[in-house]
């Protein structure tokens, strides 16, 4: 069986969609904390099994019989994400999992600003050790997050970010699902790891221009504010001191060049070209 866990995310949703397509629903465990928020699936013959990343004992009764498991990394931060994403791959030993796909980071290194960087970097270490097979998909940032990142630009054009010059190389989250569908239906995992990029990268002028022809806002532009500031608008909109820190670690990281690289890899798992930020915010308007 292949399951995967944080079924019910955005990632999640989109890989158990392609894997319908693929294989018999039998095959297929999701693995959520609450089964409502899977009610989309209830009725489409997969395995919906229960599991708090916090409970040990039920991650290892949800993953009783898999063979093959895509662990997508945790939502939560911090501390709390490196003891869940460790629970995940001990349970996964105990309960005899021979294959893992696991969705890392861009820069899972120990110099990384990207706080959940240091959490991929401790999962990847776990599973090498484990004895489990592997599959490393070391993602991008997704097209998906650039309406977040940027807010109220999506309506003028006008990005206040503080990324300085810092360049991103955005891939599609569906076209990530679809190539993580095929790894997981796919041959025998062989202890490799992916750089799953973009074709492109672009910095948050280059996305400030592209609105500027795409959506026609004449005063599009990218203003690279104060990492201080941008904190402080963090904090205003509500965001607690933990959940501040990890987005402006993640504007540190794409300010460090911790994004700017590109691979074929997506390429090559899809068998076609991925989608292009251009393409995407074309969508959107």
């Amino acid at each position: 069986m292949i399951a995967i866990t944080g079924a019910n995310g955005n990632l999640g949703k989109a890989t158990l969609s392609f894997l319908l397509k693929k294989t018999q629903p039998e095959n297929i465990v999701a693995i959520v904390r609450d089964a409502d928020k899977l009610s989309d699936y209830a009725g489409s013959g997969i395995c919906i099994r229960v599991a708090d990343y916090e409970d040990q004992e039920s991650l290892e009764r949800a993953l009783t019989g898999v063979h093959r498991l895509l662990q997508i990394s945790a939502s939560a931060t911090g501390v709390r994400a490196l003891a869940q994403e460790t629970r995940v791959v001990h349970a996964a030993v105990k309960c005899g999992v021979k294959e893992i796909a696991y969705t890392s980071t861009l820069f899972p290194e120990e110099s990384a600003h990207f706080q959940a960087a240091h959490i991929c970097r401790n999962t990847e270490a776990l599973i090498r050790q484990s004895g489990m097979r592997y599959v490393f998909f070391r993602n991008s940032m997704y097209h998906e997050t650039i309406p977040l990142f940027i807010g109220e630009a999506m309506g003028d054009g006008r990005i206040f970010y503080p990324s300085g010059s810092g360049r991103v190389s955005f891939a599609s989250r569906k076209d990530i699902a679809e190539a993580l569908s095929n790894v997981l239906t796919g041959p025998a995992f062989d202890n490799t790891t992916h750089d799953i990029t973009g074709p492109e990268m672009l910095s948050f002028a280059d996305i400030a221009s592209e609105l500027k022809n795409i959506a026609g806002y004449p005063e599009a532009a990218h203003t690279d504010i104060s990492p201080e500031d941008y904190r402080k608008g963090l904090l205003g909109f509500g965001l607690d001191e933990e959940e501040a820190g990890f987005y402006a670690s993640m504007a540190d990281s794409i300010r460090a060049g911790e994004f700017a690289k590109t691979h074929t890899s997506l390429e090559g798992f899809l068998g076609r070209k991925p989608l292009g930020v251009q393409e995407y915010l074309r969508g959107l308007f």
